[in-house]
């Protein structure tokens, strides 16, 4: 398991995605997850989650990954398949596994679901790890 000092400052610092209510629940070396309940706030014209949270909610989650080891790292690259609909009271979960964790360009995969295991979208990502220490 993570340690909590390192899941506290990621939920803590990123204060973006702590604003849309999203929030690491899980971190391992394995994979990290994070959660959001979908509110009012969250949707777009069309009364569905807007895409945006849904992309905050995973690179929520793809962070919590990368980081675990207590080395800065940055995302590079993503990208966001959208799959089905998310709808206001839907609780998001954002699995992220991690599908190479190479010293410096690390690469992960999302799955982030609704309450009732349905898949909402898929992303991949990779990031470039710095030189320094969180």
């Amino acid at each position: 398991m993570m340690k909590t000092s390192i899941q506290e400052l990621l939920n803590r610092t990123d204060r973006f995605a702590a604003n849309a209510g999203c929030q690491i629940t899980e971190v391992d070396a394995n994979h990290a997850v994070a959660e959001m309940k979908v509110t009012a706030e969250h949707l777009n014209g069309g009364h569905v989650c807007q895409g945006g949270a849904l992309f905050t909610l995973a690179d929520l989650a793809i962070a919590a990954w990368m980081n675990y080891q207590g080395q800065l790292t940055f995302g590079i690259n993503s990208s966001i398949m959208f799959v089905s609909s998310a709808k206001e009271g839907d609780l998001l979960r954002a699995e992220a596994i991690g599908i190479c964790d190479h010293h410096k360009i690390p690469a992960v995969e999302v799955r982030v679901t609704n309450q009732e295991g349905r898949l909402i979208c898929h992303v991949t990502g990779m990031g470039y790890r710095k030189g320094t220490l969180i």
